[in-house]
């Protein structure tokens, strides 16, 4: 026993212990968090040292003193002394049960609450889908009298509707304006993944350079965000002109405007953007395509880019594709480099697909190709390329087709012709 403790003693382990608690104390306030809990612990890990040689001594002393010899100590102060730290010990795991039930109280709670505002929002929108089935049934009902109407007079000063009568929830395109942005660059990235990958392997059926395939469809991306740009200013002209007759309510016309065009997208004529696109196409210079064959083949593309493109116009603030040039400055932050690219050119040579940007910042890269010498190499070829080719009689054919007019044009043509 003697050995121990004189080993205890000559290690100084007390003082070193106060000591360490003295300059803990001196420096709590300058220290870290980081720091303080670095001094701890290292306090802790000598006391248990400490304590660890006080019970081999206890142990020690105990068995020099024989059978029954230091019992009643053991008894009256040790044996109380463990169980209290025993006790504390229960006591935090009680509490620390009941924090954990407590929780699983609150989140409970909080499932509820939401279920009953989903459940609210459901019986709104029920409530709105019932107000639109009854305008509209008026509707029904008075152009029915309006058509059994015996005057002449009455037909004549009849004015058509040219835009249909759905209710639209008050704000709804403000509100849903996040979880559209996110499904509509989903679906960007999408098109890219996929319709740009079919328009290209169909592409390579009738032309052998790649370069060309891959500047054909970045074109078609380029004029189908171009063409449904334009659409959906002339769409937004037409609505505000017809809901200003009428307009009272708490939300802006603005708004009210936008609300109508994101609750009728399906109004959108698809198919006129989509000629317009490929009647640039067919005079791009930069392009050519076989005689016998025509744009319209990678029409399904130019149909999907120019649906998310008028979508995109809704979006607050609106989505666009960044503007690019042949020969500009390799950006790291909008495009990704093509495979077959020389990485270390600084300039692009053509693009494969557009970057999609929210004002001034990427929200996808793009894909470009850089290469050295590719440029002007493809300007000479292009200074002796002939784009002087009548259209194919398969377009011809596709764009003089009569087309049903939208509800939209249902009214005078001089008024709501695109």
């Amino acid at each position: 026993m003697a050995d121990g403790l004189r080993r205890l003693v000559g290690a100084e382990s007390g003082r070193v212990l106060q000591e360490k608690l003295e300059s803990w104390y001196r420096d709590y306030e300058i220290n870290s968090c980081d720091q303080n809990l670095n001094r701890c612990c290292e306090i802790i890990e000598l006391n248990s040292q400490i304590q660890g040689q006080l019970f081999t001594i206890l142990n020690e002393t105990s068995q020099e003193g024989g059978h029954y010899a230091g019992v009643e100590t053991i008894k009256t102060r040790l044996l109380p002394w463990l169980g209290t730290c025993f006790s504390c010990a229960t006591s935090e795991r009680l509490f620390e049960t009941n924090l954990s039930l407590t929780q699983d109280s609150f989140e409970r709670e909080r499932q509820l609450r939401e279920l009953a505002s989903s459940q609210t929002f459901q019986l709104q929108e029920l409530q709105e889908e019932l107000t639109s089935t009854r305008l509209q049934l008026n509707h029904v009902q008075q152009e029915l009298a309006r058509s059994r109407s015996p005057s002449p007079r009455h037909s004549e000063n009849k004015s058509p509707s040219p835009l249909p009568l759905r209710s639209c929830s008050p704000g709804r395109a403000r509100r849903t304006n996040a979880s559209r942005r996110a499904c509509l660059v989903a679906r960007f990235g999408d098109i890219y993944a996929q319709e740009r990958l079919d328009a290209e392997t169909l592409l390579r059926t009738y032309i052998s350079d790649m370069e060309m395939v891959q500047r054909i469809i970045y074109i078609a991306a380029v004029e189908s965000f171009h063409a449904a740009k334009m659409a959906y200013r002339q769409f937004k002209i037409r609505v505000r002109e017809t809901l200003s007759l009428g307009h009272s309510g708490p939300e802006s016309l603005e708004d009210t405007v936008l609300d109508y065009i994101v609750r009728h997208e399906d109004l959108y004529d698809v198919q006129a953007s989509v000629n317009e696109v490929i009647r640039s196409m067919n005079i791009n210079p930069k392009i050519s395509f076989p005689p016998e064959i025509d744009f319209i083949v990678i029409s399904t593309l130019i149909r999907e880019l120019c649906r998310v493109a008028f979508s995109m116009q809704t979006l607050i603030p609106p989505l666009d594709i960044a503007f690019g040039t042949d020969g500009e400055l390799f950006s790291e932050t909008k495009y990704h480099r093509s495979f077959d690219s020389d990485f270390t050119a600084a300039l692009v040579a053509y693009h494969v697909w557009p970057a999609l940007m929210e004002n001034d910042v990427v929200i996808v890269k793009g894909e470009a190709v850089t290469k050295r010498g590719a440029l002007w190499s493809h300007r000479s070829r292009s200074r002796g390329r002939s784009r002087s080719r009548s259209t194919s009689p398969l377009l011809s054919h596709h764009l003089s087709r009569s087309r049903s007019p939208s509800p939209l044009r249902s009214g005078s043509p001089s008024k709501w012709a695109y």
